[in-house]
Parts: C-alpha cells; sequence; structure tokens
C-alpha cells in the first residue's frame, strides 16, 4: 500500500525522519511531499534517503531545471490517484486554514484537494495557535468532512511554553493510520463470502430491471476483510469498481445467478456478508425479442425473486450471517423485524434518503442491530471505514 507523507513548516518536521521509518515496517511504500517551510527544518535529501523516493517539494519546476513537461505538470493528479492515505505530520495551523478553506497553494494543498483518499492530519504548534478559535473551527470542519485528526500532546513545547500543541507520538500516529487503512491480521485463518452490487433482471435483450446499488460498500467490506488476513469470496453484480487485489472474484448478473454463486460456496465461509442489492422483483416472462414501443400502455407482470438472505438464515449453520436493509423510512423498525425474519445475526441499516449514506456514494451514515438488542448507530464514515466496523462486530460474534 502506498501513502503520501505530506510534512509541514514547524519544528516537530525533524520527528517526521522517525515516522517514515515506522511506517515503512508496516510495509508501506511512502512517498514525502515537503512544503517550502519544512524544508527549512529538515532537507528533502534527507527523505529521498530514507524512502529511495523523489520528495515532491514544489508544484512546478524550477526556473533553472528542465521545462516542465505533461507528466509533471498533473504530478499532483498522478499522486492523488494512486495513494491509499494522505497523511501530514507536521500540520501547522497554516495547513490546516488550507485545507479547512479548499486553498491549493501548493502541492500538498492540492494533493489534498485531487485525492480520494482517507486524510489523517496531526497538529503540532504553539499552544496559543492550537486553542485560537480560528484553529479549531478549522479542525472542526475537517473533521466534519471526515479527515481524521490525531490530537497534539500537552508538555513543554520548543517555544518554551507548556500546554498542548507538541506533535503526538510516532506511535500513535502510526496506530491511527493501521486503523484507518485496516492493517490488522485478525481474520486470518477465516473465509469471508460478501456480495456486492446490483442484479439486472431482464425485460427483453435490451432492457432490464434493476437499482441503483454502486457496490461500494460491498467492494469495501471485500477489501477490509482482505486487508485483515481473511480469504474473500465476492460474488458481484455488475459495477464499475476495481476488484481488491487477492479476492475470488465471481461475477453475476441476476439474481438466479448470485443465488448460484452464494450457495455454491456458502459451506466454505466463516462469515457471509449480503452487501448485494439483490431485485426483489423480476419480469414473470423474459422476452426473447425486442417489445416494440405501441400506442398503448404496457404493464409488466412482476414475481418475487428467490430471498437468498433467508434462504441463509434457515440453513446457515456455523457461519456468521450479515444482511443490509436499505430503507426510506422506519429503519429502526424495519432492521429489527428484517433481523428477526431472516434470521440474521446482524443487520446493517441506512435511511439512503439521508445525505452522504445513499446510493453511489463515498460515505456511509448506518446503524448495526444485532440479536440482544443492541443497537450501534455510526457517524458518517467512508464506506471502507464501515466496513471495518461491522467487521469489528462480527469479530465480536466469532
Amino acid at each position: 500500500m502506498k501513502i503520501a507523507l505530506g510534512i509541514t513548516g514547524g519544528v516537530a518536521a525533524y520527528k517526521a525522519a522517525e515516522l517514515v521509518r515506522r511506517l515503512q515496517q508496516e510495509n508501506l511504500d511512502v512517498q514525502v511531499v515537503m512544503t517550502r517551510a519544512a524544508q527549512e527544518f529538515i532537507t528533502p535529501l534527507t527523505f529521498a534517503a530514507l524512502t529511495g523516493q523523489k520528495v515532491i517539494t514544489e508544484m512546478f519546476a524550477p526556473g533553472d531545471a528542465a521545462p516542465a513537461n505533461v507528466e509533471s505538470a498533473i504530478e499532483h493528479i498522478a499522486v492523488a490517484q494512486r495513494i491509499d492515505l494522505l497523511l501530514v505530520a507536521p500540520a501547522t495551523a497554516d495547513i490546516l486554514g488550507q485545507f479547512a478553506h479548499g486553498i491549493a497553494g501548493d502541492f500538498l494543498g492540492t494533493l489534498y484537494l485531487a485525492t480520494k483518499a482517507p486524510v489523517i492530519v496531526a497538529p503540532a504548534m504553539n499552544v496559543n495557535m492550537w486553542e485560537h478559535p480560528a484553529t479549531q473551527e478549522n479542525i472542526a470542519t475537517l473533521r466534519a468532512r471526515g479527515v481524521h485528526v490525531v490530537d497534539p500532546g500537552e508538555g513543554y513545547l520548543a517555544c518554551g511554553m507548556t500546554g498542548a500543541g507538541r506533535l503526538a507520538a510516532t506511535e500513535a500516529i502510526v496506530e491511527k493510520v493501521r486503523d484507518v487503512l485496516g492493517l490488522r491480521r485478525d481474520l486470518e485463518g477465516r473465509t469471508v463470502l460478501v456480495t456486492a452490487g446490483p442484479t439486472r433482471e431482464d425485460i427483453d435483450p435490451v432492457r432490464f430491471l434493476t437499482n441503483r446499488s454502486s457496490g461500494k460498500m460491498g467492494y469495501a467490506l471485500a477489501e477490509a476483510a482482505s486487508r485483515r488476513g481473511a480469504r474473500v469470496i465476492l460474488v458481484s453484480g455488475p459495477t464499475d469498481l476495481t476488484v481488491p487485489g487477492g479476492v475470488d472474484w465471481i461475477p453475476v448478473r441476476t439474481s438466479d445467478e448470485m443465488r448460484t454463486a452464494v450457495r455454491d460456496r456458502a459451506a466454505e465461509a466463516d462469515v457471509i456478508i449480503m452487501a448485494a442489492a439483490v431485485s426483489d422483483y423480476r419480469p414473470a416472462a423474459s422476452h426473447t425479442q425486442k417489445l416494440k414501443r405501441g400506442e398503448g400502455s404496457l404493464t409488466l407482470q412482476l414475481e418475487p425473486t428467490p430471498d437468498i438472505l433467508a434462504e441463509l438464515g434457515r440453513e446457515k449453520g456455523r457461519s456468521i450471517l450479515v444482511g443490509f436493509a436499505a430503507e426510506t423510512n422506519q429503519v429502526a423498525e424495519n432492521a429489527r423485524a428484517k433481523l428477526a425474519r431472516k434470521s440474521a445475526h446482524m443487520i446493517v441499516a441506512n435511511d439512503v434518503t439521508q445525505a452522504g449514506a445513499g446510493f453511489d456514494a463515498d460515505t456511509n451514515i448506518v446503524t448495526i442491530f444485532l440479536r440482544d438488542g443492541r443497537e450501534i448507530p455510526l457517524p458518517k464514515l467512508t464506506k471502507f471505514e464501515v466496513a471495518n466496523r461491522i467487521l469489528d462486530q462480527v469479530l465480536g460474534l466469532m
């Protein structure tokens, strides 16, 4: 996995050298990005020697360097697309303000705006700067956008004052990186079967019934389980998503094909997570020729598709069974009823009309319902973070 480590201009910049080493010990490929101010405290050569990679220091090549080409001109986009995480440590008050207000004043600010990878900031500054209302408002804004903050520690500061503002301990920063990236091996030796995406039920050779599922939640679950050491079987309806590395991918199209694939592999699974949005109904008859437009209305007769989750609930044996409930009203009532009706161990429910929780979003807002009556509401998180929270609960059940 590749992360970008942003280093900004504070006395704590020298601690980033130790941080690079610890990240490398986690088998992470580290690309260092330094602001101009950071270079006043420690040289890029230090990080180039540690990482074996070019350290990015400027948005554009200096005037005496070779003319910029297309590749260098869009380097921030290339870095943004290939990283799994952006970590900024130390993060000064200045960079927090840039991030909060969307200011792309240098390479690091532009990278923040261009990446869809999760972001962690570890602030370090004078205690008065940290406690200033402007800084606290910027931190609150970033938290609300899903940025992870490793709060500074308290103690004696380089400026001679005492209080909050010290860069968090290296181990605390590394632990946050582990948590966000799911770098745990607590599912080693387990097999997790995940379904994802929509199904398509044919009306005729050119038309079909489907739903708005993008598959992002299911794919996030597959990736998170794989990173945590599980052997993963991913049964996926049609999506445009990249299959996570190392998973056993089984593409399907219809609800019947998904049912067959799941039932064929269910006996192998310690955990079955039904995140797919399987069509509830399909045309009673699929036409072999395209239906032509007529003058009058057209009526389609629909029939229910197989209830895969309910079948698994009756036959699951030793497997932990997790279902999903995408609701538009009475979320809790519907989720509890589904939990009982399907004989699942857990239902993950969300209100798809809520901003940041609907189809095709990169975030989700869910509540986990368990058999023992517990309800665990989660704030708005990335779907990968939601996936890890779900897997945490699965481990508790195991």
